[in-house]
């Protein structure tokens, strides 16, 4: 039996094994063919060598989590150590479908909830925004487009990359007008703007959310309120670009200041301008498409996350 030392000098070792060593005893789950002893900041691992360098890898995999996130969850640990691998394997049989791809974690939400890109264009998405400062992601409904961009917005919060989150969308609906809904400004914009609510609320706890939108470090705004301004030190996203006009587009990419990220997100598909009204989106994807620092990513079908029906509902739908 082949015994190998890993040294955890520099290791939180309460957040690497958890309350009552309840982290540790997950990995071992994961590692029934091993022997681990956890003394000090050591740790031995007794087994086939094969399955030992197994282990290192997916143990390096913990740790650069820990260094990266300064936490560790069970929910997180139990993906890391591949402990319901089993499951989805199974479930592939069954289905016949693939079982979801899964990117790094990108930000944690309450409860445990691990925010990551699910399909290998949500993966570009994320890698993309790191080498460019404009991003346009385009694609149908469900192809999580809005959330994965409002979870690179959160953690660019939350390391510190930036200093504020805006998200804004233009107040334009099938058919609808503001001024015939009731209530006062903010309770006319708020229905067009829930579904970054509702992101926003996956991703941090309510009253820490409230509080970012008390003190506008998070800013839901709709596009009008975009003009005149300058956009610096903060990540900025529109959602629902398809809605927005030639000239609307054009002034909210000049808003953009020096150290800004801008995620530009919409569905050619479903404009809902007035007829004979040009989508500023599709003239800016023509005209913005060769320059550098600009990427434009395409979703597609096989990118929704929604229920197994949205694809189909697409597919229907794809020729009207």
């Amino acid at each position: 039996m082949n015994e190998v030392l890993i040294p955890l000098e520099d290791v939180n070792l309460v957040t690497l094994w958890g309350a009552q060593n309840e982290h540790f005893e997950l990995i071992k789950k994961g590692f029934p063919k091993l022997r681990l002893v956890a003394r000090g900041d050591e740790l031995k691992v007794l087994g086939e060598e094969l399955e030992q360098k197994r282990f290192k890898r997916v143990f390096e995999g913990i740790l650069q989590h820990i260094d990266r996130f300064q936490n560790l969850d069970s929910n997180a640990l139990e993906d890391l150590v591949g402990i319901n691998g089993t499951a989805e394997k199974q479930a592939e049989k069954k289905t016949g479908e693939s079982s979801a791809f899964k990117g790094e974690p990108i930000v944690y939400g309450p409860n445990g909830l691990i925010v990551r890109a699910r399909t290998p264009n949500q993966l570009k998405m994320v890698e993309s925004i790191s080498k460019n400062d404009i991003l346009f992601a385009i694609g149908p409904a469900g192809t999580g487009k809005t959330y994965t961009a409002v979870a690179l917005a959160v953690r660019a919060l939350r390391n510190k990359e930036i200093k504020r989150i805006i998200l804004t969308r233009p107040a334009v609906e099938a058919g609808e007008n503001l001024g015939f809904l009731p209530g006062d400004l903010k309770e006319k914009v708020d229905p067009y703007l829930r579904p970054l609510y509702d992101a926003l609320d996956d991703m941090i706890p309510s009253d820490k959310l409230k509080d970012y939108l008390e003190r506008r470090v998070i800013e839901v705004a709709p596009l009008a309120f975009m003009r005149g301004r300058t956009l610096d030190n903060c990540f900025v996203i529109l959602d629902e670009a398809q809605n927005a006009t030639d000239m609307q587009l054009k002034m909210f990419l000049t808003r953009m200041g020096p150290t800004a990220k801008f995620i530009v997100t919409g569905d050619l598909t479903q404009i809902d301008l007035p007829k004979k009204t040009q989508s500023g989106l599709a003239t800016a994807v023509k005209l913005l498409e060769n320059i550098n620092g600009i990427d434009i990513i395409h979703l597609s079908g096989s990118d929704v996350v929604r229920h197994k029906l949205v694809r189909r509902i697409l597919e229907a739908y794809g020729d009207i």
